[in-house]
């Protein structure tokens, strides 16, 4: 079972070591940062459940970095840590959004207390978002942004699959906007008034998958002490948007075939036929075809699921549409923050440089970080991650080093799994979250490359 993540956030030392120590003990996944700045790195890069922030911190101060990480992580929730003299400020803290605060020095059961609370309260805020999604249909407007060759290949077959009622199965990259698209595809079609439901099929535990697609009668299981419909029943006249379609267990997908071709399910423990009338959407960043060579994933499902297959580009093949986006999240930033900062030109010609391994999720992150850390109206290359700064120029798209062998899929995602790992330290957590993959995917692809111990 993944344990809760925490972020510690305190320039003391000896405090921060000794309480990580304890925290981790009690069966947290704990980072530790000294600063401000360090935090609002850490946070979009690993995305912690709770944040233990310290209110006093040299450079940045605590209210500061409290804004911060709810700018760059809004499901985060946030405890202070406050002296005896700041029980004011710790209280305005609360007001601009913090969960709580605790008095330095806490107790750790109470501590403990605070956390579980916090963690609860964020489990009720994403079922409240999720529910919120699936009631209020996106509309991405004029927010998926690109003027390359690549992208306006992509709009133009957006636009000519939307008004049909295909299944569509989306590839591409993590962070390259799959998602994104599924909501194009679905403001553009006939459902677009309906509910637009999103599954991260990752994201559930197996047990609670089935019951989560397609419900569960009273008593189908301990503690289901009453009736609850299924996401397909909440999508009805709508679209339903699969994401990591890959990560379904074949039990899973038996019953997904069913509702393809009959358009008909039974709730965990029933045995009455429900009907739908919903769009399929599903998007995965595997290789789908290699998965059914390998009996991974059902051919048939397969077959179904992608009527039409649409690739979304990477960020490195569409480089001219780096600048148009960092741009846009400026303004979009800057609207947010209430600020009106600019990127220099400098900080503009390393963006357009960097190969975006992340894609426009990286992007976006980075353009987010630079505007809090910068406090001129001008962006510099010192505002910008280090690995911007040393990192060497992309290559041209296509292009390969002539005395190089390009590595094979395998080579590569092995040297991605090991650069994460290293960089978090051995956190398999952290590293997943780098990876845009799930814990459980993560370890299944270490067993497959015999990186475990």
């Amino acid at each position: 079972m993944k344990r809760p993540s925490l972020l510690l956030v305190d320039d003391d030392t000896a405090f921060r070591q000794v309480m990580a120590g304890e925290l981790s003990r009690l069966g947290y996944e704990v980072d530790a940062v000294g600063s401000g700045e360090e935090a609002i790195q850490r946070v979009a890069a690993a995305e912690p459940e709770v944040v233990l922030l310290d209110l006093h911190l040299p450079g940045i101060g605590g209210l500061e970095t409290l804004k911060a990480i709810q700018a760059a992580t809004p499901t985060a929730e946030v405890i202070m840590l406050t002296g005896h003299g700041s029980i004011d400020t710790a209280i305005e803290s609360i007001r601009i959004g913090a969960f709580d605060y605790v008095v330095k020095p806490c107790p750790l059961d109470e501590l403990q207390i605070r956390i579980q609370r916090a963690i609860e309260r964020r489990s009720l805020r994403q079922r409240a978002n999720l529910l919120d999604r699936v009631l209020t249909p996106p509309n991405p407007g004029n927010s998926f942004i690109g003027d390359s060759p690549e992208f306006r290949r992509l709009i133009n077959l957006i636009e000519r699959v939307a008004p049909s009622d295909s299944t569509v199965l989306i590839t591409g990259e993590t962070g390259a906007g799959k998602e994104r698209v599924a909501k194009l595809i679905h403001a553009r079609s006939s459902r677009r008034s309906r509910p637009f439901v999103i599954v991260e099929c990752a994201a559930l535990q197996e047990t609670l998958m089935q019951s989560e697609l397609f419900g569960h009668e009273r008593g189908a299981f301990t503690g289901a002490d009453r009736a609850k419909p299924g996401l397909f029943e909440v999508a009805h006249g709508g679209t339903i948007f699969l994401d990591e379609i890959g990560e379904v267990s074949p039990a899973t997908q038996t019953k997904l075939l069913r509702v393809l071709d009959t358009s008909t399910f039974r709730h965990v423990g029933g045995n009455r036929e429900i009907q739908v009338d919903v769009r399929i959407l599903t998007a995965t960043n595997r290789d789908v075809p290699s998965m059914v060579r390998q009996g991974l994933f059902r051919e048939d499902l397969f077959y179904r699921l992608s009527t039409i297959t649409m690739e979304v580009p990477p960020l490195r093949a569409r480089a001219a549409d780096v600048d148009l986006l960092a741009q846009h999240f400026v303004a979009v930033l800057n609207e947010r923050f209430g600020s009106s900062k600019q990127i220099g030109e400098e900080a503009l010609q390393l963006l357009r440089r960097h190969n975006w391994p992340g894609n426009v999720r990286e992007l976006l992150h980075v353009v987010e970080a630079a505007l809090v850390l910068c406090e001129g109206s001008l962006v510099l290359p010192e505002h910008l991650p280090a690995s911007l700064r040393t990192s060497k120029p992309a290559p041209p798209a296509g292009a390969s080093a002539p005395d190089a062998p390009l590595p094979t899929l395998d080579e590569a995602e092995l040297t991605h799994i090991r650069l994460a790992i290293e960089a978090s330290k051995g956190h398999r957590g952290n590293a997943a979250k780098m990876l845009g993959i799930s814990e459980r995917n993560l370890y299944r692809k270490l067993r497959e490359h015999g990186l475990l111990a």
